[in-house]
């Protein structure tokens, strides 16, 4: 009796894990209004500069640095919701809204395994650092030919480890 009431109450504990899942909602919905204000106030500095015939010496640099860094947060608020979703399906129950009318399953957040959330997760994590390295890289300046070399080096092993990650998607079993 002891042994079935304990295990009952252990089956019971996973459900502590639907305070990540909404907090990961949360966080994500943060993620997406914060860089939803970055980009409207871009727009805003854009129609502003225009209006005044005004421009800034690092204008160009500065809109696409903006619109990059709220790109950044949008990833970043995906990899909130997925990390949501799939702790809510791995952990509680599938969830029976993203079965279309079929009877087929939208597989894009339906996660059945850790190594699936895992997967999902690393690479929109990839895909933010890669636009991490795109929005640093514009602001630096190049002074000489070896800086240029460096810069067409790391753009060059970021493609081939893109390249790379995707093949490793494709050839996954089905």
């Amino acid at each position: 009796m002891f042994e079935k009431l304990f295990e009952n109450s252990l089956w019971a504990s996973r459900f502590i894990v639907i305070l990540a899942v909404l907090f990961g909602l949360v966080g994500a919905l943060i993620l997406f209004v914060i860089a939803s204000f970055d980009i409207y106030g871009s727009a805003l500095y854009v129609f502003n500069t225009y209006l005044t015939h005004a421009h800034p010496e690092n204008f160009h640099a500065d809109v696409v640095s903006s619109i990059i860094g709220a790109v950044d947060l949008y990833l970043i608020g995906v990899v909130m919701l997925l990390f949501s979703f799939g702790i809510y399906e791995l952990f509680i129950s599938e969830i029976d809204a993203a079965k279309c009318s079929e009877g087929k399953t939208n597989k894009i957040l339906v996660i059945h395994t850790l190594d699936q959330l895992k997967d999902k997760i690393s690479k929109v994590i990839v895909m933010v650092l890669v636009v991490g390295f795109f929005q640093k890289v514009s602001h630096i300046e190049y002074t000489n030919a070896l800086d240029m070399l460096y810069l067409a080096l790391s753009i060059t092993a970021i493609s081939v480890g893109l390249f790379f990650l995707g093949k490793v998607g494709k050839n996954e079993p089905k």
